[in-house]
C-alpha cells in the first residue's frame, strides 16, 4: 500500500481528495484543450453557482527544468470548494488533472500560455455550455493565485458574472514576475493591460498580510483598474496559509 500511495500522480491525489470531501468528477463539453471539472451535490435550479479556480500548481520541477505534470500537490481551491455549501464547480485548468499528456496538451499551457488565449477560451466554452445547459443565471467566479488571474479573464466573457473573488492573486503578471525576477509570461494576457470589469460586476480581492509570493503591493499597483467600488480584504494569512481557516468566516458574506 505504502508503494502504491508513493507512486501515485498528483491527478491521483487529487482524485483521491475529491472523493474524501465527497465531491463528484464531473463530465465537461469537448474542448481544443482538455480539462476536467469536480462538483459539490448542490443543484443549481436556474440560480446561482460558485466556480472556483486552481492557482499554478507545478509548472517548474527547478527554474530550468519543466515540470511534467502541473497538478498542485496540495489543490486549495479544491479544499476552499468542499467547505461552501451553495452549488459550485471546481473547474480544473486545461491540459492540469492528469490531461498533460493528452492531445492537444504541452508545457506552453502550464508555463508561458498558463494565462493565454486558448486557455481562457476553453475555460470559457465549458461555462458556456453548463450555463446553457442547467439555465444557470447567475456567476461568482473564484480564484486563488493564478486562479484569480482567469476569474478576471474570465469575467470579463461570461455575461451571467455577479461577483468575482479573488484570493492572493497575481493580477498583474508582469510586476510580479519582475518582482520574482521570473521571465514575462508574453504568451499570457495580462488583466493589468487590459480594460476594466464592467461596473456590474462586485470584487472582492482578498490579499494576505504575509504573503510575499503576492504582496499587497501588486493590488495596491491596481487601484485605478479595479475602481472605485472594490473591495481590497487584507486578511491574516501568507499565499497558502490559513485561507482554510478563514474561509467559512468568508462566506456568508460574499455579494
Amino acid at each position: 500500500m505504502l508503494l502504491l500511495v508513493g507512486c501515485a500522480t498528483p491527478s491521483d491525489r487529487v482524485d483521491r481528495l475529491a472523493a474524501e470531501l465527497r465531491l463528484t468528477k464531473g463530465r465537461v463539453p469537448s474542448t481544443p484543450v482538455p480539462l476536467v471539472a469536480y462538483r459539490n451535490a448542490s443543484e443549481v435550479t436556474g440560480g446561482r453557482l460558485h466556480v472556483y479556480l486552481e492557482g499554478d500548481g507545478t509548472p517548474w520541477l527547478t527554474r530550468t527544468r519543466i515540470s511534467p505534470d502541473p497538478t498542485p500537490r496540495d489543490p486549495l481551491a479544491l479544499r476552499l470548494m468542499a467547505l461552501d455549501p451553495a452549488p459550485s464547480l471546481y473547474l480544473a485548468r486545461p491540459c492540469y488533472n492528469g490531461t498533460a499528456t493528452q492531445a492537444g496538451c504541452g508545457p506552453w499551457y502550464w508555463t508561458m500560455g498558463r494565462y493565454s488565449e486558448p486557455v481562457v477560451a476553453s475555460m470559457a466554452s465549458v461555462l458556456r455550455g453548463l450555463i446553457d445547459a442547467e439555465g444557470v443565471a447567475e456567476l461568482v467566479i473564484i480564484g486563488h493565485s493564478g486562479g484569480g488571474v482567469l476569474a478576471w479573464l474570465l469575467a470579463h466573457r461570461i455575461r451571467e458574472t455577479r461577483a468575482l473573488v479573488t484570493i492572493a492573486a497575481n493580477l498583474d503578471i508582469d510586476a510580479w514576475a519582475d518582482l520574482h525576477g521570473f521571465s514575462r509570461l508574453t504568451d499570457s494576457l495580462n488583466p493589468a493591460a487590459g480594460p476594466p470589469l464592467p461596473a456590474g460586476i462586485a470584487q472582492w480581492h482578498l490579499v494576505g498580510e504575509r504573503d510575499r509570493e503576492v504582496p499587497a503591493s501588486i493590488i495596491d499597483g491596481l487601484r485605478d483598474l479595479l475602481g472605485p467600488d472594490a473591495r481590497v480584504l487584507v486578511m491574516a494569512s501568507d499565499h497558502r496559509c490559513c485561507w482554510l481557516g478563514l474561509w467559512s468566516d468568508v462566506l456568508p458574506q460574499l455579494p
